[in-house]
């Protein structure tokens, strides 16, 4: 169990982690150790208040739900599939930014009259977008390689993160919907948020001013 004079951030490994530690850095916290390099899963920080939990992407929101960690940093489409029961969302850190699209062939339109076909691993995201224009629509959830769906007539769509296209593009399909976009968020357990208001409003003020220059 963590100190409960500790304050733990949550992040995943991969673009957020890369992208939240130099603003981190700026809030006058950066880990004691390469998370690259090193397998521990725990990090003490340039702070001895404040440690850095590594988890997978999809398991931020319930570390932090679940007041294992106090804060966290997801993107919006895990908060978007998973929920975000149980916590705030007072930062939009405009970090690895994307869209959440509906994808198809070229000019291919939805008939709003038949019932579609969309594979995607967004399964909550897709049914919600689709139910909330009254749309019948069939889930296929898939894990990955959604471009291939449409190719050999598994699904009619996708909904799929897109950042640049290229992998739409060299498979002869294209983003035709957006449904929303995507940035990673400050999310922060409310309980926690209650319990240590000032250290936690201290760094989301902190990251805000860290923040600003890119999103202005």
């Amino acid at each position: 169990m963590m100190d409960a004079n500790t304050l733990t951030i949550a992040l995943s490994k991969g673009r957020i982690l890369e992208d939240t530690l130099p603003l981190l850095a700026q809030a006058g916290i950066e880990p004691l150790e390469d998370p690259d390099k090193t397998r521990k899963l725990i990090l003490d920080t340039t702070r001895e208040d404040v440690k850095i939990v590594v988890v997978r992407t999809t398991d931020v929101p319930t570390y932090v739900q679940h007041g294992a960690a106090a804060v966290g940093v997801a993107g919006k489409d895990v908060l978007m599939e998973h929920g975000a029961a149980g916590l705030y969302e007072p930062l939009d850190l405009g970090i690895a930014r994307c869209r959440m699209m509906l994808a198809g062939h070229p000019g291919q339109q939805p008939d709003p009259g038949t019932r579609l076909r969309i594979a995607t691993k967004f399964v909550n995201i897709a049914r919600n977008y689709f139910a909330s224009q009254g749309r019948q629509v069939e889930i296929v959830k898939l894990y990955g390689s959604m471009e291939l769906a449409p190719l050999v007539g598994l699904a009619d769509y996708i909904v799929d993160l897109v950042d640049t296209g290229n992998t739409l593009r060299a498979n002869g399909l294209e983003p035709l919907e957006e449904i929303a976009p995507i940035s990673s968020r400050l999310i922060v357990n409310q309980a926690a948020m209650k319990m240590r208001h000032g250290l936690i409003q201290n760094l989301i003020e902190n990251l805000r001013e860290a923040v600003t220059p890119a999103t202005t």
